[in-house]
């Protein structure tokens, strides 16, 4: 078992954390007083500048392997990087969410003309896109509740329903909106589903709102969509009719592991702003590094941390062995493991903060913010331990039934 990064993971991360530290950490008030200045959606001007200093550096589409070359454990490295910058590195090197998600699944169910239309752009950075599955009126962990109809009228579709908490709408460069909405009522209740392509500025497409996190307006926004009889092509249906629910599903799995990377790399920017603050505050009469609750504070983040990152890092490695369905149980269960240790460090370096850990002098609210959100998205946390439960219900408990060889069942 080794547990080294390989040579080009090396070599990337290398590469990766001097960009950081020479252009991302500079760039964030700098980004942060474009938005004051332009509007909280506004596109700050620096990023295209971070996003042009990432090519030059061959840091550019790295979370697909067909397109950066790296395995889903050599990205998983990357994604830690980006998380101690959450909102501004992923999207430098291209590699934020939702449009990963969105060009994977382009990648794999578009048609050569969608993949041109759309696809390309999106690989360039050009524009951006928004995945439209969740909606207000059902529980969309269960993607079989969805109610948005997708009805076909000659040579059209027809949308018309409800969504919400859709990423990315807000930034004036989102173009296009994979949409996933019901097609066949009458179908198997896994057949009933599609998605179909629709683009923005298509009549009878409504952004209604943008919905805060915790008071927070995030820069490309979280917003509810109203579609109102919206008519796209026929020819802008996504794969298969009844193909939506599997696509959801293919969809989610190795994005699970750059959003489980990235909240690790939170948690580790949270911890060194931690040890920075024990080290350089007093009370009592000395540092608060020697007092024995913050010792155990930082003790325990550092701890949790590692444990975490093995674990996701695992996951990682079962993807690039043996294809994210016979990972399901893991990838269910990092996407509840490390939001969860994220929220706890981040908590933790508030209270070593105090007054100043809940104001915006430094970046812990929002993390809290935003860590707390990750137990929620891309399904709250209940729907992943379930996952991980029946597994384990499917499987043995007893190990001499059930012997683990290089950490998987013995066949």
């Amino acid at each position: 078992m080794d547990f080294a990064l390989s040579p080009k993971a090396e070599d990337v991360c290398g590469r990766m954390w001097d960009f950081m530290h020479e252009d991302v950490f500079a760039a964030e008030p700098v980004w942060a007083a474009e938005l004051r200045e332009l509007g909280e959606h506004a596109h700050p001007p620096v990023m295209e500048s971070l996003k042009a200093s990432a090519r030059r550096r061959g840091l550019w589409n790295l979370f697909h392997h067909e397109f950066g070359g790296l395995s889903n454990l050599e990205y998983a490295s990357v994604a830690e990087i980006t998380g101690w910058s959450p909102v501004i590195a992923p999207e430098a090197i291209n590699c934020q969410a939702p449009d990963t998600g969105n060009m994977e699944t382009l990648h794999l169910f578009a048609t050569p003309e969608q993949r041109e239309r759309w696809l390309e752009p999106l690989l360039e950075g050009e524009i951006r896109s928004a995945y439209a599955m969740t909606e207000p009126q059902v529980a969309s962990s269960d993607a079989t509740n969805i109610e948005t109809s997708i009805v076909r009228d000659g040579d059209e579709y027809v949308v018309t329903g409800r969504k919400w908490w859709i990423t990315g709408v807000a930034d004036e460069r989102c173009e296009i909106f994979i949409v996933m909405g019901r097609t066949d009522p009458n179908a198997a209740t896994h057949r009933q589903q599609s998605m179909v392509l629709v683009p923005r500025d298509t009549p009878g497409v409504e952004v209604v709102r943008h919905l805060p996190i915790f008071g927070y307006q995030d820069q490309h926004g979280h917003s509810e969509i109203r579609f109102d009889g919206a008519r796209v092509p026929v020819a802008n249906l996504l794969g298969e009719e009844g193909g939506g629910f599997a696509i959801a599903q293919a969809r989610l799995g190795p994005g699970r592991i750059h959003h489980a990377m990235r909240a690790v790399g939170m948690a580790e920017r949270a911890l060194a702003l931690m040890v920075d603050r024990a080290k350089d505050r007093v009370a009592f009469g000395v540092p608060l590094a020697d007092q024995g609750v913050v010792q155990d504070l930082i003790a325990r983040s550092r701890i949790e941390i590692d444990q975490v990152r093995l674990y996701v890092e695992r996951t990682a490695w079962l993807i690039d062995q043996d294809g994210a369905k016979n990972a399901r149980g893991e990838i269910a269960g990092i996407k509840v493991a490390a939001p969860e240790v994220a929220t706890a460090v981040i908590d933790r370096a508030i209270e070593v903060y105090g007054g100043a850990g809940v104001s915006d002098d430094t970046p812990l609210a929002y993390f809290y913010a935003w860590a707390r959100v990750l137990r929620i998205v891309d399904g709250p946390d209940a729907v992943h331990r379930r996952t991980v439960a029946r597994n384990e219900l499917r499987g043995s408990a007893n190990p001499s039934r059930n012997p683990v060889v290089h950490g998987q069942p013995a066949q």
